[in-house]
């Protein structure tokens, strides 16, 4: 599916790379040095392509898929595109990749020292898509987003140089929330692909069946789970929120605004009384800025 307002242009790196501008988040903004900004848009790209490569969302043509040297007639077998992928990531590290995302990836693999095993783990995110469909249990869905979104936050102190033991630890508070905050949004979306990443025992405990997901708005037991996920995150957020102090100038900055970007989000979902279902309850930029502001200021 291709993300709203987003269009096409049928260039396959140009098509993934211009989604940064509908995440709830900034990826790379205007005003980090020129250097960090090509090295987390290349980061970018290859998660971009990786999670479009698992849920069936590249763009008609097969065109990612012969660059990948896939077979026009097997653009869809996900698990081979994943397997192509992989197999175009080791050339990164030693050779020279195919897919021109990972092409503008092995600069920044080499100037930053960035390791496999990041970008391994989004691989393997999503091969665990093609397989799992539901999540028994809130920690079987924090292992999930150990390999679906803590990378990027290794990813992003690598790049900046910035990486200690109690960073990591914050980071993978933030990413983990905001993966959560993200599937809160998608409900509906995520179930139109067959996957439901609401933990099954909270389900239960909220008394909700899997048809209540795929009705047109939410019932008051929906919306009661919704909440509870979502002071999930929120709680989650404030645990990682120490990473944005713990650095200065531009980088607080571009911390600041992830965190802010799960705020805002979340205080959409809310203002939209927890009910997802119609579909993702998007932020304002107003709202957005607010968070920041706050977050900056060690708020919330």
């Amino acid at each position: 599916m291709t993300e709203a307002g987003t269009a096409r242009t049928g260039d396959p790196e140009r098509d993934t790379l211009d989604k940064a501008g509908t995440e709830n988040f900034p990826v790379a903004p205007f005003f980090l040095p020129r250097a960090w900004r090509d090295d987390l848009m290349a980061v970018y790209g290859f998660a971009r392509l990786v999670d479009d490569i698992g849920d069936g969302d590249l763009a008609p043509g097969g065109a990612d898929a012969r660059l990948l040297g896939v077979s026009p007639e097997d653009a869809d077998d996900r698990p081979l595109l994943l397997d192509a992928f992989e197999a175009d990531l080791a050339r990164v590290f030693d050779g020279t990749p195919n897919h021109p995302l990972l092409r503008r990836l092995r600069r920044t693999v080499r100037d930053r020292r960035l390791t496999p095993e990041p970008f391994l783990a989004l691989i393997a995110a999503n091969r665990q898509d093609q397989l799992v469909k539901r999540y028994e249990t809130y920690d079987d869905l924090l292992a999930y987003c150990a390999l679906s979104a803590n990378p990027v936050g290794h990813l992003v102190l690598a790049v900046t140089g910035t990486t200690t033991p109690e960073r990591v630890r914050h980071s993978d508070a933030i990413c983990t929330a905001l993966q959560i905050v993200e599937h809160l949004q998608d409900v509906a979306e995520d179930l139109g692909r067959d996957r439901i990443y609401l933990p099954a025992t909270d389900m239960k405990r909220f008394h909700v069946q899997e048809r209540d997901l795929a009705a047109p708005t939410a019932g008051a037991s929906v919306r009661a789970l919704v909440a509870y996920e979502a002071e999930r995150a929120r709680r989650l957020l404030s645990d990682g929120a120490p990473l944005v102090s713990s650095v200065h100038g531009r980088l607080r900055l571009l911390l600041a605004g992830f965190v802010a970007g799960g705020r805002a989000a979340l205080h959409a979902i809310a203002a939209a009384e927890f009910d997802v279902l119609p579909g993702p309850p998007e932020p304002g930029k107003l709202r957005l800025l607010r968070e920041v502001g706050a977050t900056l200021r060690g708020e919330g």
